[in-house]
């Protein structure tokens, strides 16, 4: 099932790659990523589409806000 999340972290070097290599430690394809400013130059907004069974997601999100870089995950589809 297609997945897409949205991950407010800190603009610092170093967190994408952070981001990406726990989405590869859990062999998990990203599909599409989009890196973009917010209006605070300290945070990005990132926000990507992978493919993935639900508790897999559920998972990844879960240890996604465990990063020490990451401010907030969300799944809007997920949300009631």
């Amino acid at each position: 099932m297609k997945h897409t999340l949205s991950i407010l972290l800190q603009n610092e070097s170093g967190a994408l790659m952070r981001v990406a290599g726990m989405f590869a430690a859990r062999h998990c394809n990203i599909d599409s990523l989009t890196v973009a400013a917010t209006d605070d130059p300290e945070v990005s907004q990132l926000t990507l589409v992978m493919h993935g069974a639900d508790d897999t997601v559920e998972q990844i999100i879960k240890q996604t806000r465990k990063l020490v870089d990451v401010i907030d995950v969300s799944h809007p589809a997920a949300t009631p």
